[in-house]
Order: structure tokens, then C-alpha cells, then sequence
């Protein structure tokens, strides 16, 4: 699994993918089709991303070693979550105006905001699970950002300087229960339903805020969603700024930043719910594609806690 938009003229990639091989994890930066493996460079790299967020000298000191290193193909790497226990999953809803109208709400004067728990999260290539007590399971294509420098009241000025990189998220959402209360924790946190990456891109290969991307959701040929990061309400920054008003944000924090129009509940005449054995993908330009295949709860055999 790999990106479109690799950039290839640089000596070593600035994307940093997840990857597993066995039990055996590592983070490796990407340049075209092959990857290397930063963790074995240098071994306080560590199995996510926090030892480079926490680090930038580390940062780079292990990219100069990247220089002449051998290396494998991007395809033969599963993919791991960018950050293995993220402190804070905050996710943004309502951020495209298409979107608000097609889904019957009343433009807002303030994000809505919502979190994740960890177990709702999975890697770009893992299943994800339909649930056993719902067919309306529905996909949000996003752009997600990684925190690298934490803190509290911060400027929407100085809000781009905190963060690490920006990846693709799948807001994978049950819709009968997220219309159960009007807080929608419950369709949004059934276990392995956001799918996150493959790769986090740091921002000095992206526009300024990741804003002008191409964003898009499909199954095969059917494009399901169609957009441009420019086209959200709230900006990275303004988003950043907003959280760290009531929350101290810490590196390696994930924010998802809402979903464009053409979710499947608003499908017309007939809603567009996710099916077993279909692979929905989420594409940002510049970023990469974030695959997920999906499965029915009842296939895997999970039971219920006696």
C-alpha cells in the first residue's frame, strides 16, 4: 500500500511511514516506492513516531544517515498507527458547509468537537469492523494531524509551529447510533472503525496548513466524496487554537478536521452504507491513500463477555 504523490526530489523522503514487519516494528521514511527503516539507523528512533516528535535533532541526525542506506519496497510493509497510544484523539465535525447542509444541521458559530478512544482507531490496511448491531456503517474522508510541540492558549498565529505532520483519516461512523443522543460518542467509537495513514507527511512538503488538497473517499470506481482541504470552515491553525483554549494539547495528540459532503446517509434516493467485502479508500493529494477493507463484527467470531 503506497501513496500516489510522492515527491522523489529530495535526498531522503519527509514522509514517515508506519510500518510492522511481524512483530517486529519500526518507523521508515519513504521516497518513491522504497522505504528505509529509521529504527534500525538508529535505534532511539523507537516503534512510533514520539522519539522524532520529541526530538527534532533526532530528527535530523537520522535522516542524514538515510544517505545511501539500503532499502525495501513500501509494498512489502504492513502499516502501523503513526502514534501506538495517543494521549488525545480530538476530531472536528461539521467543517464543510456542503456537508452541515446535507446532513441537517444549522451552520455553526463554534466547532463541533468530539473524541476517540483508542480502541475505535486502527491502521490504514486493517479491517474495518461493521458492527454486529448495525448495517449503517458510513465513511468520512479527512485530513488528521499529528501534534509535535504540546501547550495550552495557543495563537492561531504561531498554531502551524505545533505540528509534526498530517496523515489521512477514515471517520468511520455507525449513523443509527450516532443519532441515539445528541452527543455522538457512541457512533463514533465502536472498536476498530477509524482507520489512520499509511504515512505522516511533514508540513514543509505541504501547502501551508495542508490547505488546496485534493480529498477523496471511493470504493473501486465509485467516487463517493470529492473535495478540497481549502474548503473547510475552520483551518488547521484556528483548530489548534480553538482545543488548546480548554485542553492542554501534548505531541503525538491526533485532531481529525471534519469531513466533506457526500457521506452515505445522505445518499439520495438510498442511503450508501459500507459493505462486507467492499475496500473503501481515502485519498489526500500529496499525502497518500488510506485503504481499509471491510468485514462484519459476526464473521470474526467476537463474543460477547459472559
Amino acid at each position: 500500500m503506497r501513496a500516489k504523490h510522492h515527491r522523489t526530489d529530495k535526498d531522503h523522503a519527509q514522509e514517515i511511514y508506519g510500518g510492522r514487519d511481524g512483530e517486529r516494528h519500526r518507523r521508515v521514511a519513504v521516497t518513491g516506492d522504497e522505504a528505509i527503516n529509521l529504527t534500525a539507523l538508529d535505534p532511539a528512533v523507537g516503534n512510533d513516531l514520539k522519539a522524532l516528535i520529541a526530538a527534532p535533532a533526532l530528527a535530523r541526525s537520522v535522516a542524514v544517515k538515510t544517505r545511501g542506506a539500503s532499502s525495501v519496497p513500501v509494498a512489502s510493509i504492513t502499516p502501523a498507527l503513526p502514534v501506538a497510544d495517543p494521549g488525545k484523539i480530538i476530531c472536528l465535525g461539521l467543517n464543510h458547509t456542503d456537508h452541515i447542509k446535507e446532513g441537517g444541521y444549522d451552520i455553526p458559530d463554534y466547532p463541533a468537537l468530539f473524541m476517540r478512544g483508542r480502541n475505535s482507531i486502527m491502521a490504514a490496511g486493517a479491517p474495518m469492523v461493521r458492527p454486529s448491531c448495525s448495517d449503517k456503517l458510513d465513511y468520512e474522508a479527512e485530513l488528521m494531524l499529528v501534534i509535535g510541540k504540546g501547550g495550552r492558549h495557543i495563537p492561531e498565529a504561531d498554531a502551524l509551529d505545533h505540528v509534526f505532520g498530517y496523515t489521512v483519516f477514515n471517520d468511520g461512523s455507525v449513523r443509527d447510533y450516532q443519532r441515539k443522543t445528541h452527543q455522538w460518542t457512541p457512533g463514533k467509537n465502536f472498536d476498530d472503525t477509524g482507520a489512520i495513514g499509511p504515512f505522516v507527511v511533514t508540513p514543509d512538503e505541504l501547502p501551508a496548513g495542508a490547505s488546496g488538497l485534493r480529498i477523496e473517499s471511493r470504493v473501486g470506481t465509485e467516487i463517493l466524496q470529492s473535495s478540497n482541504t481549502a474548503n473547510m470552515i475552520w483551518s488547521v491553525a484556528q483548530t489548534i487554537a480553538t482545543i488548546s483554549e480548554y485542553a492542554t494539547l501534548d505531541a503525538g495528540d491526533l485532531i481529525a478536521m471534519g469531513t466533506p459532503p457526500g457521506v452515505g446517509h445522505a445518499k439520495t434516493p438510498n442511503p450508501r452504507w459500507l459493505l462486507p467485502g467492499e475496500i473503501i479508500e481515502i485519498e489526500i493529494e500529496g499525502i497518500g491513500i488510506c485503504a481499509s477493507p471491510i468485514v462484519d463484527e459476526k464473521d470474526l467470531g467476537v463474543k460477547a463477555a459472559e
